[in-house]
């Protein structure tokens, strides 16, 4: 396990939360991957209809303080969030990018996804095209996937050496360390989505013209693959799972639980942050007395 450094601090529970989200779903006191649950709700005792209520409210709190962090940053301040997204074809990585994504102002947000390395991509370090893809000052980043790719499929397929691969969660912990002193708060989901549900959406997909542009016939593949996926998986829990950058677990069964979740781990970080409104560059008397003479 890496070494561990003080967390971001959870907010109290909020209306069907027993207990933080931000504790409830940490990946140090969950089970292995290979038995978690996908349609557990970790300390939520609401169902779907008040889960869909609450996201609505807190989704506007959410805004607001993407609204203060955004403001900050065009004042000065250096800091930023970043929400990296990773799990299995169908988990939902999409959903979430487009639901809770969707509750903040655009300008304040900037989502990436990485798919297959270009060219120019694989002439560089791995880490080199996240560098690149970091959020700038006062922006919420979605990476939809992200390095973590780097000790997922080239894992499992052995697209390089395994003495190439097995030194990367090292250096990631060292890049994500780097970026967090720099600024930048990093909240890490695992989004975990049973067999059979992944086979319900798949089949959705075919049988629906509207959903044909998401099929990849590769996601019939690759579940050939499941278990091995399921050791990577965990091998980058137990290796990089820190509390400078720390992961958390989430069921994907149920979307409407993820996306709540989703949207309360962002809470907890920003409110972490200690925001408040920056302060007027200018002289407020005097333009207030301006105004007023319109």
């Amino acid at each position: 396990m890496a070494k561990k450094k003080k967390a971001t601090p959870a907010e109290p529970p909020t209306t069907g939360w027993s207990v933080p989200a931000w504790e409830a779903l940490r990946a140090s006191t969950a089970d292995p991957v290979a038995r978690y649950d996908p349609k557990a709700t970790p300390g939520y005792t609401g169902n779907k209809a008040s889960a869909a209520a609450e996201l609505t409210s807190r989704g506007q709190r959410l805004a607001d303080l993407q609204e203060m962090l955004f403001a900050n940053g065009r004042s000065g301040d250096h800091r930023s969030v970043l929400l990296v997204i990773q799990g299995m074809d169908t988990a939902g990585k999409g959903g979430i990018v487009r639901h809770v994504g969707g509750m903040v102002d655009p300008q304040g947000l900037a989502i990436k996804g990485f798919g297959k390395p270009t060219p120019e991509e694989l002439s560089h370090d791995f880490l080199w095209r996240i560098h690149r893809a970091l959020p700038a000052a006062g922006r919420i980043g979605i990476f939809d996937r992200s390095h973590y790719e780097d000790v997922l499929p080239v894992r499992v397929h052995n697209l390089v050496p395994e003495e190439v691969w097995s030194q990367r969660y090292e250096l990631i912990n060292q890049f994500e360390r780097e970026v967090t002193e720099a600024g930048t708060t990093i909240i890490k989901l695992l989004l975990v989505v049973s067999k059979d549900e992944q086979k319900q959406r798949l089949t959705d997909r075919l049988n629906n013209p509207a959903k044909y542009w998401k099929y990849n016939p590769a996601d019939i593949d690759e579940r050939a693959y499941w278990d091995a996926y399921l050791e990577a998986y965990q091998a980058i829990l137990d290796k990089t799972d820190t509390d400078v950058a720390p992961w958390f677990i989430v069921g994907a069964d149920r979307k409407w639980f993820s996306r709540l979740a989703v949207c309360e781990l962002l809470i907890s970080a920003l409110e972490g942050l200690n925001l408040d409104w920056p302060p007027p560059t200018f002289d407020l008397a005097v333009e207030q007395a301006r105004a007023a003479a319109l």
